[in-house]
């Protein structure tokens, strides 16, 4: 027989007491199942970083070569005389020609020449181009814009092969280049700005989607955005948003991050994941109710576990059907697609020309800035419409890239 005094020791270190169950469950859990299991994925904390990164980058890399012959090999193919081209091209010819219906939404692709082996531009043009084609009806006054701001226009080889499919603009002359008083951020900015002044002036579209170069569309990117326009946007506080983004990086969109309305999130899955879980938990162990304590550990479990495996891949089950998309205020970075209604475009260049970018302060952060001087709202839609691939940058030099 043990003392007294030690029975209720004995009685808490019964498997049948919870805290006993629970205690287990969270070193099963954080300290074993999810190291093991998520240990490969890229954006979830149990990723081990200098085990997969190499490996993984360089294999991302290899990939993307690939995807860039890919593109190649599409539009040579259309242009193949034996070839049965996927629908009409897209907007080749006299770029101001006022014949013709005007579209309701207008792509704009913002390309420079960079590691002409991955082919960046003809990635995002062949995608858009097959998804056009295959959404049909629904896409069939959509048009596709290139917008040349390569400082040498005549040598960018995928533009002037994209030039004999798509309405293609340029910014530089061989004869007029960019200021060179100018800083890269400034200069990006600026070429940010010609291209839609040029996306309004080309046609006369609802919308206007500036993508840049290394911004792939998802496969379910039309579905998507038409829902969100004629359903979602509607609603008078989206309409008149100065921008919507379709891509936040993954790196960034974890619940602790300064983007208060992410707490609210959080807060209501460890409310509904841990309801759910405390009544299984109460039914298995036959429990006669679902208490206090029993609930409130679920919601920390389940508002741990989602965190640190990762918001991300939560965020790809809102896939499984448009109206499952989510819309959020935005946050500062970054602008591989941006969505502005006609309307808000001439707001957006008449703001950009008071600002002057720099190191520190580039479009992206100058976009973000206006939300606050100005009063304007803007948003972003989760998950992303668009998987950013471009792993050189063509402001920042980095001669050895990584995921992340």
């Amino acid at each position: 027989m043990f003392p007294r005094r030690f029975l209720p020791w004995g009685r808490f270190c019964r498997w049948s007491n919870p805290w006993i169950q629970f205690l287990a469950l969270t070193i099963a859990t954080f300290g074993v199942l999810a190291p093991l299991t998520c240990q490969q994925l890229l954006h979830s904390y149990f990723y081990v970083r200098h085990w997969y990164l190499n490996p993984m980058s360089q294999d991302f890399i290899q990939e993307n070569q690939e995807e860039g012959l890919k593109a190649l090999h599409y539009f040579e193919e259309l242009l193949s005389p034996n070839s049965t081209a996927r629908g009409p091209q897209l907007g080749s010819g006299n770029l101001f020609d006022e014949t013709f219906l005007p579209p309701q939404l207008l792509i704009t692709i913002i390309t420079v020449q960079r590691n002409f082996e991955f082919h960046y531009v003809l990635q995002v043009a062949s995608r858009f181009h097959r998804l056009l084609w295959e959404c049909g009806a629904p896409c069939q006054h959509h048009k596709i814009l290139i917008c040349n701001v390569d400082t040498d226009p005549d040598s960018h080889e995928d533009a002037k092969l994209l030039a004999k499919f798509f309405a293609v603009v340029k910014r530089y002359s061989g004869s007029e280049g960019p200021d060179p008083s100018l800083n890269r951020f400034e200069k990006e900015k600026r070429d940010y700005s010609y291209c839609l002044v040029k996306s309004l002036r080309a046609y006369n579209s609802d919308y206007i989607l500036l993508v840049e170069d290394d911004a792939v569309p998802e496969e379910d990117f039309f579905p998507v955005l038409h829902h969100l326009l004629q359903t979602r946007f509607s609603k008078s506080h989206l309409r008149d948003a100065l921008y919507v983004k379709l891509y936040h990086p993954e790196r960034l969109q974890h619940y602790l991050n300064p983007e208060p309305m992410r707490i609210l999130e959080w807060l209501g899955i460890g409310m509904f994941c841990g309801t759910l879980l405390g009544f299984l938990y109460t039914w298995t162990s036959r429990r006669s109710g679902l208490t206090w304590p029993i609930l409130l550990f679920f919601a920390f479990y389940s508002m741990l576990l989602v965190e640190l495996v990762g918001r991300h891949y939560f965020l790809e089950l809102r896939r499984l059907s448009p109206s499952l998309y989510n819309i959020v205020p935005a946050s500062e970075c970054c602008t591989p697609a941006m969505l502005f209604s006609d309307f808000t475009a001439h707001r957006v260049l008449n703001y950009l020309q008071e600002l002057h970018c720099r190191q520190g302060f580039a479009k992206d952060t100058a976009l973000y800035s206006l939300l606050r001087q100005k009063g304007e709202r803007a948003f972003v839609v989760e998950p992303n419409l668009v998987r950013h691939v471009g792993m050189f940058s063509s402001v920042r030099f980095n001669n050895n890239p990584k995921l992340i």
